[in-house]
C-alpha cells in the first residue's frame, strides 16, 4: 500500500496503513487531520517573528513548535523519497544543499528589505516555489513555509495574509510551479501580500 507520497511500507506510517505514526495513537487519516489542523492553528499562534537571519534550522525550528504535539519527528530532515501526484520532491540527500541556496539568495537580496511590493511579491514567488521542490520534512512543509515567509515578509516591511487563499487554490497553484508555471502562484501573493507596514 503506498501512501499519499507515493511511499510503500513507509516508516513513518503505523504497518499497512497510510496514516502517519503520532504522539496520539489515532490510526485514521480524517481524525489525525483534524486534530493536526486544531494543534497547529493552537501551535501557530505562539511562534513569534524573529528578525533574520533565516536559514534551514529556522524553518526546522518553525516545524518543532507546529507538530512536536504529534510527531516525533517535528522539525527533523525527512529520510525517505516523497512525490505527490506528478510532483517529485527533492531526495533526502540533495534537501540542504536546496535549501541553503534559497536562503543564500534571500539573504544576498538584504532579507527583502529595500524591495518595492511588486519586486517582493516575484521574489517570495520564486523562493517559495524553490524551497517547496526540497520539501524538507515527511509532512507539514506548506504550514512551516507559509510561517516562514510571513516572518520574511514581515521584515521587509509589508504585511501578509492568507485568509483570501482556498486550500485546493494553493495546492494548484504550488504544483503549477513545479512545471515552470508561476503565475497562480504569483497571483495568490499578489492577493496576501499586503500594504507597507508603518
Amino acid at each position: 500500500m503506498r501512501d499519499k507520497y507515493g511511499i510503500a511500507q513507509d516508516p513513518y506510517c503505523y504497518p499497512s496503513s497510510q496514516t502517519l505514526r503520532n504522539k496520539l495513537g489515532i490510526q485514521e487519516d480524517d481524525q489525525l487531520e483534524k486534530a493536526e489542523r486544531l494543534l497547529t492553528a493552537i501551535s501557530a499562534e505562539q511562534i513569534e517573528f524573529e528578525p533574520p537571519p533565516y536559514d534551514l534550522a529556522y524553518l526546522r525550528r518553525i516545524h518543532a513548535a507546529l507538530f512536536s504535539d504529534l510527531y516525533d519527528w517535528a522539525g527533523q530532515l525527512r529520510t525517505v523519497a516523497i512525490s505527490k501526484q506528478d510532483t517529485r520532491f527533492c531526495q533526502p540527500e540533495f534537501m540542504e544543499r536546496q535549501a541553503a541556496q534559497v536562503f543564500q539568495r534571500i539573504e544576498a537580496a538584504d532579507w527583502y528589505e529595500q524591495m518595492s511590493r511588486d519586486e517582493l511579491i516575484v521574489s517570495v514567488t520564486n523562493e517559495y516555489s524553490e524551497l517547496n521542490v526540497a520539501h524538507p520534512f515527511r509532512d507539514g512543509n506548506g504550514r512551516a513555509q507559509r510561517i516562514l515567509f510571513e516572518h520574511i515578509v514581515y521584515n521587509a516591511g509589508y504585511d501578509i495574509s492568507w485568509w483570501a487563499v482556498e486550500p485546493d487554490q494553493w495546492l494548484d497553484a504550488n504544483i503549477a510551479t513545479y512545471h515552470c508555471n508561476l503565475r497562480p502562484l504569483t497571483a495568490i501573493f499578489g492577493r496576501c501580500i499586503g500594504a507597507r507596514l508603518t
